[in-house]
This record gives structure tokens, C-alpha cells and sequence, in this order.
């Protein structure tokens, strides 16, 4: 959909900014709003729930027992990664030090300014490599197009409808990825529990959750179809003059080892780690155990690299178990409910090998493993190219968000006729 622009612009004298609406002014933003950090508060005084909601600089953290500020007001990150990310904070809030509380001033509409500090890519003005932060005297320096506050209120109705659209359909294609995920591990589930063949004879497995497996089919812990399963490194790996590569579960990304992240261990603390068992072989499954439990990946080529103590190595029996197959086995819902029923610890969960070695799990003979994790990777394939169109409509739609509202706060599109009055 095209807009209207204005019928005259001018030089801004801006750079960033370039022409502007003839008749909007160009000024500093400390002109329209004041900027102050939030006053620091304790983790230990933030709670779950509470009377009043705390904003950080990245939203809402949680709740606490009094409050700095009231009204409708803009926050901008002030630290980290994200620093000069903005939300809002309505009624009375806590603001953290880690937020900047933007508070309009001379009538400024707090959307309009708030969606001007966005436009304007805060974070490029962040200092400090080690832990960036925006500097908020020369953020308040900055220059911005500042229209008459009747177009301002117009700007943010207009965005406010725009920006709700597109939210809309990115919370549609959400749903379909989170339905696709869904529909794919039911589909493992069904071939690594129930098989390929529908009207296969089936016998009780003996196990309550899991029903009747095929009458063929074996029941048994993973210890028993598994001549190896270890953890990695237990020592912080030597990382000055790093030649090899020392892999954590962070590294385990959409079921593959990325490897372009992974710290580096010298060659001597490598040699050490492969004498202890921290090296996989090609054929391993590789299962995540601390943090974020149970991502899996198939190690597929000779690499020269370790593990840290984050995963745990499991090297299938080659004449009773197949690497791709125990994969989506440790995918199903059948090892994943059970691995959820060990997991220790609420700040940072974690697994142990002796109660991964407990799961059971339901073994077919090895052709027909060979047939299932066959059947899964081409069926597999079809789910993430569906995933994977989703996620790209969903970039091009954030794309299209920032800029119709970068549009709308330089004067490049007309919204006066647009938004309602």
C-alpha cells in the first residue's frame, strides 16, 4: 500500500534526517522530552507478582512493592546488547537503572516520541565495547524532526493502527511456526514409539505411558543399546592460543554444531580432553544436559573437536542402534517427558548421565530404525522448509513495521488524512 507524501519539504540540515515536511521543526530531543536513568533496585525485591510491574531495558523483569514513576511514558534500554531498544510503562511502574525514562515535555504525544526514538536506531550510539550503554546527555543532543502536536497525535493513532496490523500477522505466522513444531514431534513421537507400518501387530510394552509398541519391537534402557555415554570436559579448558574448537550446548543450533561461536582450547588441553573420552566420533549423538536440556545432534563428519561437561556423548551400538534413529528418539516425547521427571535445579536445570542412563526407550530391529530415521529426515525436511518460510515472512514483516514507522516520524508519508480523528 503507497501513501501520500507531503507537497514540501525542506533541507533539515540533518544527516540522518535528510528533506523534512516544510513546515515541521528540526531540534534537539532534550527540547521534547527529559531523559533520566531509573533508580536501581535489588533483585531479591523482585517478584513474580507484586502491586506495581519493574521495567528494565529490555520490559518488564517483574513486580515490587513501590514505585518511581507514573503515567504513559517511553523507556529506552540503556545497557547491553539491546541498549536503545524502547517500550512503555503505563500507570505507576518501578524504573530499573538499566532503563532511561523518556518524559515528554512542551505537549509532546508520548507514541509520537516514542516511535521517534525508535526510528532513530538508538543503539549505533552506545560506548563501551565491554558492556555497551547509551550515554544519555549526548542522546538528549541528538536532533529530531519535531511536527505541531495535532500531526504528532495523528503520527501515533496512525501507527497504533498500522503497527497492529502487522503485529497481528506476525502473532499468526507465530502460531503456525509453534503448530508446525508441534504437528513435527508428534510425527517422531508416533514413528520412533508406533512405527511406519499401521497394521503392524502390537504388544503391551509394559510401561504405562507409552501403550503398545509393535509386537517386534523392543522395550530397554538407552544404557543397554549404547557402548558409550559420557559427559565432557570437567576443567576450564586452556583458551589462550586456542587451535580447537570446545563445544557447549549453546553450539547445538537447529540440530547442527555451529561451530563459528565455539570458544578455542589450546592444543595441549585438547590432547588432554581426548585422552579422558571428550572427543565424539562420528556417530555420536550428542545430548544437551545443563541449561537448556535435551537439544541433540548427530555428529556426521570427523572434526577435530571436545565437548564441554554440558553434553553428554552417547555412541550407539553399531549392530543394535542407528545414530539417526537414537536422534529422534531422544527427540520423541516418549525420552523427553521422562528426561523432564530428572531434571535438578531451578536457577540453572541440569541432567545427570546416571538418570539419562535410566530412560527407556523403544528399539526396533536395525533396518527398520534405518527406515524410520529415513522416513523422519525427508518428512523433516518438509517441516522446516515450512518453518523457515514462516520465519522469513515474519523478518520481512518487521522490516515492513520499522519502516512505515520511520516513514511516519521523518514527514516521508502524509498520515493526515490517514488516522483517524
Amino acid at each position: 500500500m503507497s501513501f501520500p507524501r507531503y507537497p514540501e519539504y525542506k533541507d533539515s540540515g540533518v544527516e540522518w534526517l535528510g528533506a523534512v515536511p516544510a513546515h515541521w521543526q528540526v531540534m534537539q530531543i532534550k527540547r521534547v522530552t527529559t531523559l533520566r536513568s531509573g533508580d536501581s533496585i535489588s533483585s531479591d525485591d523482585i517478584g513474580e507478582d507484586g502491586e506495581f510491574p519493574v521495567f528494565g531495558g529490555n520490559g518488564l523483569r517483574g513486580y515490587t512493592r513501590s514505585y518511581t514513576h507514573e503515567g504513559f511514558l517511553p523507556l529506552i534500554g540503556r545497557q547491553g546488547a539491546l541498549c536503545g531498544n524502547v517500550n512503555y510503562a503505563r500507570g505507576k511502574f518501578w524504573a530499573s537503572e538499566h532503563a532511561v525514562v523518556a518524559t515528554p515535555c512542551n505537549g509532546a504525544d508520548p507514541i509520537w516520541l516514542g516511535e521517534t526514538l525508535r526510528a532513530m536506531n538508538l543503539n549505533q550510539y552506545s560506548v563501551s565495547a565491554a558492556q555497551p550503554g547509551l550515554a544519555v546527555e549526548a542522546i538528549g543532543n541528538l536532533w529530531v524532526p519535531v511536527p505541531a502536536h495535532g500531526e504528532q497525535t495523528a503520527i501515533a493513532a496512525f501507527l497504533d493502527r498500522e503497527t497492529a496490523k502487522i503485529d497481528a500477522l506476525v502473532a499468526e505466522q507465530e502460531t503456525l511456526i509453534a503448530l508446525l513444531k508441534e504437528k513435527r514431534q508428534a510425527v517422531i513421537s508416533h514413528a520412533v514409539t508406533k512405527g511406519l507400518n499401521p497394521d503392524a501387530p502390537m504388544k503391551p510394552s509394559g510401561i504405562e505411558w507409552l501403550g503398545d509398541v509393535p509386537a517386534h519391537w523392543e522395550v530397554g534402557q538407552l544404557k543397554r543399546m549404547t557402548s558409550v555415554i559420557t559427559d565432557g570436559a570437567h576443567i576450564s579448558p586452556e583458551t589462550e592460543g586456542g587451535l580447537f574448537h570446545f563445544v557447549s550446548t549453546r553450539d547445538l543450533v537447529d540440530g547442527a554444531v555451529c561451530f563459528e561461536g565455539a570458544l578455542m582450547t589450546s592444543a595441549s588441553s585438547y590432547e588432554y580432553l581426548v585422552r579422558t573420552g571428550c572427543k565424539p566420533l562420528v556417530g555420536d549423538v550428542l545430548f544437551s544436559k545443563d541449561g537448556t536440556i535435551g537439544r541433540t545432534v548427530v555428529v556426521r563428519e570427523e572434526r577435530d573437536f571436545v565437548v564441554a561437561s554440558s553434553l553428554i556423548i552417547m555412541r550407539p551400538e553399531a549392530r543394535l542402534l542407528n545414530s539417526e534413529f537414537l536422534d529422534c528418539l531422544c527427540q520423541s516425547d516418549a525420552v523427553q517427558n521422562q528426561v523432564d521427571q530428572f531434571v535438578k535445579g531451578a536457577g540453572l536445570p541440569r541432567l545427570s548421565i546416571q538418570n539419562l542412563m535410566k530412560v527407556f526407550g523403544v528399539f526396533p530391529p536395525l533396518v527398520e530404525q534405518e527406515q524410520i530415521a529415513a522416513h523422519l529426515r525427508v518428512g523433516g525436511q518438509s517441516f522446516e522448509l515450512l518453518i523457515q518460510k514462516s520465519y522469513s515472512g515474519i523478518t520481512l514483516l518487521k522490516e515492513r513495521r520499522s519502516a512505515l514507522i520511520s516513514a511516519a516520524v521523518t514527514g516521508q508519508i502524509d498520515v493526515r488524512g490517514l488516522a483517524p480523528a
